[in-house]
């Protein structure tokens, strides 16, 4: 057995598929959700399902206000989501030190289970160019978290982990049929519907159905009418 490990578990496709890839490598894993006051809510109700189908050995939703702080499109409702098309740039859907955040949260879940790997579903490739999905990021985390962690101290280093950090989303769309997730049932939308419904024109829409193209796949994606 591979051991413990906690995966941060948003509901999105990405995610999904890391999950499936980390217990197809033998993890007993232990998924975390944050409810951070994001608009596209409906993700939580798919992390909860995927979590069972996928064999998790628990599933722990922590609740957060970033919406407090704001920011981003995600968690201000003063800030419209895009829907022109992809840009360079860090776009406005970036939510300021979300991942820092939520892998600190998963670092300390981490060390109450006694487990050594934690696994994200950050991507550098195909992503909407936010600074914190990008390996170095990662790599930066993970020595933090064996300088600032009891369990480092005493010799159980952390391990973090992003195994799609470096795949296109096309690449990511056939690993995950591979792994047998069911695309349909994973909210990667920035604004769905209450059933999480997808828009079909935000950047995360674009860069999906992008990728089931270039996959040469069937796009699965439940779309609002």
């Amino acid at each position: 057995m591979a051991g413990l490990a906690v995966v941060l578990l948003s509901g999105g496709l990405d995610s999904a598929t890391t999950l499936a890839w980390a217990r197809r490598e033998g993890y007993v894993c232990h998924c975390l959700s944050v409810d951070y006051g994001q608009r596209h809510r409906a993700e939580l109700d798919a992390a909860a399902r995927i979590a069972v189908v996928l064999g998790a050995a628990a599933h722990k939703v922590i609740k957060l206000d970033l919406a407090a702080i704001g920011g981003s499109a995600l968690t201000d409702a003063a800030i419209a989501v895009p829907t022109g098309g992809v840009q360079a740039g860090i776009p406005v859907t970036y939510v300021p030190a979300r991942n820092t955040i939520l892998l600190s949260l998963a670092l300390g879940y981490a060390e109450v289970l006694g487990a050594q790997h934690i696994f994200v579903g950050a991507n550098a490739v195909d992503y909407s160019g936010y600074p914190d999905c990008r390996p170095e990021y990662l790599q930066a985390f993970q020595a933090m978290a064996n300088l600032a962690t009891k369990a480092a101290i005493e010799g159980r280093g952390i391990e973090v982990r992003g195994p799609l950090v470096d795949k296109s989303k096309a690449d990511i769309i056939r690993l995950a049929a591979e792994l047998g997730v069911d695309s349909s049932a994973t909210v990667t939308c920035y604004q769905p519907d209450a059933s999480g419904r997808a828009c079909g024109v935000c950047d995360a829409c674009r860069l999906r159905k992008d990728g089931f193209a270039a996959a040469g796949i069937a796009d699965s994606t439940r779309y609002a009418p």
